[in-house]
């Protein structure tokens, strides 16, 4: 070993492990993302579904046609905020969740989805108890 060598591996890795926890963190941050946004997706189906066959939303959850309370759609991002526009002929569901990359220590972003589904002809159909 040459006497001007001494050190450079514990340099190196002093200058590599910043460098490795950064993407580390980006990619988990990643994933956190993807997870929330498919998560948004399905609620804004569901809620969008629920919309279509006559019934409302209501905060925490939807309502069933026949005026019945379904529980919280089960997909439905912590912190989610959903919007839902009715037209004569179709139903628009906006669902958007905020993202807090390792739980909260870092900003949060916003991630969003939008489904629309098509009114279903007649009166609602009461959803039986269960």
């Amino acid at each position: 070993m040459n006497r001007g060598d001494r050190g450079s591996a514990t340099a190196e890795f002093a200058v590599g492990l910043p460098a490795l926890i950064v993407l580390l963190v980006a990619g988990l941050t990643a994933v956190s993302a993807v997870t929330t946004q498919l998560r948004c997706v399905d609620a804004a189906r569901d809620v969008a579904l629920a919309g279509a066959r006559g019934g409302t939303v209501a905060p925490g959850g939807t309502v069933a046609p026949g005026g019945t309370v379904a529980p919280t759609v089960p997909v439905m991002p912590d912190g989610a905020t959903v919007s839902v526009t009715v037209d004569t002929d179709r139903v628009l569901a906006r669902v958007r969740a905020p993202v807090r990359p390792l739980g909260g220590l870092l900003p949060k972003i916003s991630v969003s989805a939008e489904a629309v589904a098509a009114v279903e002809p007649g009166p609602p159909v009461p959803v039986p108890a269960r």
